[in-house]
């Protein structure tokens, strides 16, 4: 058995007392610890006995059609290659999730690290970047166990830039993993750096890229992508966008407009189009014969007033989400309501723009999910940092879907169910939707749940216990199905694994 250190619990409530009476985190303020055991489970607290482990009944399959998400040639299996999945960024997946029959829930701490970019190797293996308050690691892990198979040290932070590490984006956040089990991921030293694994499955840094040269002086990398031509494309977080041919090593770049940032990741299509979105517009971009990215349409959104509680940035905090062979959608920063907006990717025409969830508290720092023919929005609002989720508080409820029609879009459900921060999935292969809530409760406790969404209804199926504490915020990390359906969920202390126990 792992070593477990006796005084987890003691050193948990500390930390959370510690986090409700700091207020919320800014640049250059120290940051509170978070109860680890390395090498163990996440710590538990004495507190999981007081609430239900385990809350509705199991599911039955009942799978959803959807338009087709092509292949892209240079990047893993759909479902495996990225914190969206595909290179449509839809969020969902064609393999069956877990139903809620006796589900099993293990977890394995990493220090004070969070994996919030998985994705899945051609042996089921998880590559994940993981970041902590000292800067990223690339970890291979084990599906089953969660042990760490191998490391592999990033650049670290730059601890005189002021950046506050929970909400910091540069270099460490997006990466992907293409046809050949390579990583190609952003550095802090604004570098692309491309990771193999070896046969004995070492992770090995076997080139990089540097481009700092091609940025401004206080700029940095946040997201990049491969086009179907197998060119990589670079966004940094104050709008240069590039082209790296892999081969040559030749970059081209433009400048998005003065003022403009890039917070997200971004979607890709088969028709070599790539589709960022700044904190003032929404962006379809192609590359010319020689590789150079220039801007096809460019269509501006209502950013609001003010950044909302709960948002990185005053913008839109979604990466574009493709849906069939026509439309990209994001959601806008609007007042008094958020609002889901669609456009024709071929022209940028907008098609239709409805708002959802809560009326003066709504947004999402969180991708769109693409289920069926219909866009689902998860309620962010409120979430200023794990503080904010302590003593039994947590963030406004919301969670809805939106259909596409041809003469527009409507409302189809909302539903109360209240996730903080997290990236939800959906699974097509059983028509669940999967959310990490914190349900408010008077007692104080805080309560972490994996909650799965019937799609077509909006009704809440079941919610299983992952554990109680801030150690189990997941803060800001996406939600993951593995290869077997098995469900996987990242938080401030390590890994959680979430599977059937019965077929």
């Amino acid at each position: 058995m792992p070593r477990r250190t006796p005084s987890v619990a003691v050193v948990a409530v500390a930390m959370v007392v510690a986090l409700a009476a700091a207020g919320p985190v800014q640049a250059g303020d120290p940051l509170p610890d978070i109860p680890v055991d390395p090498g163990g489970p996440i710590p538990s607290l004495p507190t999981d006995a007081l609430v239900s482990e385990f809350e509705g009944t199991s599911a039955a399959r009942n799978p959803m059609a959807h338009p087709r998400v092509p292949q892209n040639p240079f990047l893993s299996p759909n479902g495996t290659s990225s914190m969206h999945n595909d290179a449509y960024s839809t969020d969902a997946y064609d393999v069956s999730g877990p139903l809620g029959r006796d589900l099993s829930v293990t977890s394995r701490s990493y220090g004070v690290r969070e994996c919030a970019t998985m994705t899945f190797d051609s042996e089921g293996r998880m590559v994940a970047l993981c970041g902590g308050l000292e800067g990223f690691t690339m970890m291979l892990i084990h599906p089953k166990t969660l042990e760490p198979i191998s490391e592999l040290t990033m650049p670290g932070r730059d601890a005189t830039s002021g950046r506050n590490p929970f909400t910091d984006i540069c270099g460490g956040t997006y990466f992907f993993l293409d046809d050949r089990d390579r990583a190609f991921a952003t550095t802090t030293t604004s570098e692309i750096w491309k990771v193999r694994q070896t046969p004995d499955g070492d992770l090995v840094k076997v080139r990089s890229w540097p481009l700092a040269r091609h940025l401004g002086e206080d700029d940095c990398l946040v997201a990049v992508a491969p086009d179907w031509q197998g060119r990589v494309w670079f966004f940094s977080q104050h709008g240069t966008v590039g082209t790296l041919d892999r081969r040559t090593g030749r970059v081209a770049t433009i400048e998005l407009r003065r003022g403009e940032d890039i917070v997200n990741s971004v979607s890709a299509d088969e028709d070599g189009a790539v589709y960022p979105v700044s904190t003032h517009a929404a962006y379809r971009l192609d590359a010319d014969r020689r590789g150079r990215p220039a801007v096809t349409w460019r269509r501006t959104y209502d950013r609001g007033t003010a950044k909302k509680p709960g948002m990185l940035s005053r913008g839109s905090g979604t990466s574009p989400t493709l849906l069939g062979r026509r439309w990209v959608a994001i959601a806008d920063n609007a007042e008094p309501r958020t609002r889901i907006v669609v456009y024709d990717r071929r022209t940028g025409a907008r098609h239709c723009r409805v708002p959802v969830l809560a009326r003066g508290a709504s947004t999402t720092e969180n991708s769109l999910v693409a289920a069926g023919r219909s866009f689902i929005i998860e309620n962010n609002y409120g979430y200023e940092g794990p503080q904010t989720t302590t003593l039994g508080r947590s963030t406004t409820p919301g969670v809805a879907r939106v259909l596409l029609r041809r003469d527009g879009c409507r409302v189809a459900w909302t539903s109360s169910a209240t996730a903080p921060s997290s990236v939800p999935k959906a699974s097509h292969g059983n028509g669940l939707l999967y959310v990490y809530t914190k349900p408010p409760r008077q007692d104080g406790v805080d309560a972490w749940y994996l909650t799965a969404l019937d799609i077509r209804s909006g009704e809440t199926m079941w919610s299983r216990l992952t554990g109680t504490g801030t150690q189990w915020n997941n803060h800001y990390a996406a939600i993951y199905l593995g290869p077997d359906g098995t469900a996987y969920v990242a938080t401030l202390a390590g890994l959680v694994r979430v599977a059937d126990s019965r077929p």
